[in-house]
């Protein structure tokens, strides 16, 4: 089966970031991180800059407050 694209629902910790880093590798494919703000206290620039460092093709924040 050929995977195309990859959603990942990231948080910009630890276990979300390595397991971007693996997907992109055991898929060869694009990765999108999916980040979802209801509120909670994020510093979503450095979530957004730790995403795109780790390989991730966009990170989308939506805001669902």
């Amino acid at each position: 089966m050929r995977v195309n694209k990859i959603v990942l629902a990231y948080s910009g910790g630890l276990d979300t970031s390595v397991i971007l880093k693996w997907l992109i590798e055991e898929y060869q494919c694009p990765v999108v991180a999916y980040a979802a703000d209801v509120g909670q206290r994020e510093d979503w620039d450095a979530v957004r800059e730790k995403g795109l460092a780790t390989g991730a093709e966009k990170v989308i924040i939506s805001d669902l407050r």
